[in-house]
């Protein structure tokens, strides 16, 4: 499965009419998550605050209890397939004809020069003790977070090359060899570019994997023992030298595929990870814009950091239902109450057709004209390192 498959087969076509994604909510699904907020069972309430055709402003509601922690590596039941979570359709015909027709899948000729720009400034990583949390970004949405002692890496990518497309136009951020001991990997959904099986066969078979549902028999045929996968708003506990780190799966606006016949038979999301002191980071993976964010925004209140995707955004008429652009990303910030904003899914893989520098300089664009800090917007170079103070 490419990537040039698998980004057109997620677009809307031009000749299906779309609601506003407040208006096109998932509808119920079956499975075993039924009960307080896990499985994904439930239609989410409409965000805080907001009115409905048939009822007046109301006060926030109070954010639901989280759910209990399930035990890790649970042998799980799901359904055939998780075509009832899209919040967009899948292409018919004509969208297909089109992209194909226009063939804008990659940056204009002109802008590539741009690519000796782009930021890259590898460093050393912060030293990282059981109270502290610190990020560095090896690229794409590839992050290594240092969270209540533990070292976990988000939809981790080190080839230089994934499956149809281009060769990464920056080198990963920080050498393998150079990583701490890793103590979980949380992947987002299965597309090859967040799902990269020759930087998984680098890792110890013991090394915890938490996965979207579905995705746990993938991992376990290549020879991974601890393995978990979740549905939407469930969470595990790993122990840490800080004290337990919670990852809750969330929901995204995004869709699932790795083969010709395995569309959405697995699940797709984001990591929320706390802090055994209570610190947040919202981990979105690869996401469109929708009413998603406020309501983990509503769930999860406290957020410190949201990493979210920048990048991969042109042509919009195709890549709009799964990709949010830059102006979105800072939206979506707001929608789920983050303090700060990290962008990522851009600078790496050129994967569509704006600029290369065109993400960089919207988020900054578009977070200035919110009047928020510039301390808050986490522009970092690929490879370079922060540290997220404590409350």
């Amino acid at each position: 499965m490419t990537e040039r498959t698998e980004r057109p087969l997620a677009e809307q076509p031009p000749d299906t009419e779309r609601l506003p994604d407040t208006e096109r909510l998932p509808p119920a699904a079956p499975g075993d998550g039924a009960g307080a907020g896990g499985g994904g069972d439930h239609t989410p309430a409409p965000a805080a605050g907001r009115p409905t055709a048939d009822a007046p402003l109301l006060p926030p509601a109070a954010p639901p209890p989280l759910t209990a922690p399930r035990p890790l590596g649970e042998p799980r039941t799901w359904p055939r397939d998780f075509t009832h979570r899209l919040t967009a359709p899948l292409p018919g015909v004509r969208a297909l004809a089109r992209i194909a027709r226009e063939g804008k899948l990659r940056p204009p000729p002109g802008t590539l020069p741009d690519i000796q720009q782009l930021p890259f400034a590898p460093g050393p990583m912060p030293a990282a003790g059981p109270t502290t949390l610190a990020l560095t970004w090896a690229g794409h949405a590839s992050w290594i977070i240092r969270i209540g002692g533990l070292t976990v890496l988000t939809d981790p990518v080190w080839s230089r090359k994934i499956l149809g497309t281009p060769a990464r136009v920056t080198p990963v951020g920080v050498r393998w060899e150079d990583l701490p001991p890793v103590d979980a990997v949380v992947i987002s959904h299965n597309h090859y570019d967040h799902l990269d099986a020759p930087t998984l066969k680098r890792l110890p078979r013991h090394t915890p994997l938490l996965l979207p549902a579905g995705l746990a028999p993938w991992a376990r045929r290549r020879g991974f023992t601890q393995v978990t996968d979740l549905d939407w708003w469930e969470a595990v506990e790993l122990p840490a030298p800080g004290g337990p780190v919670r990852f809750d799966f969330v929901p995204a606006h995004h869709w699932s595929k790795r083969t010709l016949t395995d569309t959405c038979r697995s699940l797709w999301g984001g990591w929320l990870l706390t802090a055994p002191d209570g610190r947040r980071v919202h981990f979105a993976g690869d996401t469109g814009y929708g009413h998603w964010f406020e309501e983990i925004g509503r769930r999860h209140p406290g957020i410190d950091l949201a990493l979210l995707p920048i990048g991969a955004y042109d042509p919009r008429w195709m890549l709009r239902p799964v990709h949010t652009d830059p102006e979105e990303a800072v939206r979506a910030c707001r929608d789920l109450g983050a303090r700060a904003l990290a962008p990522m899914h851009w600078a790496t893989f050129l994967l569509s057709g704006e600029p290369p520098l065109e993400p960089l300089h919207r988020v900054r664009a578009a977070w200035a004209a919110t009047g928020r800090s510039r301390e808050d917007l986490w522009d970092l170079p690929v490879g370079a390192s922060r540290v997220l103070a404590g409350r």
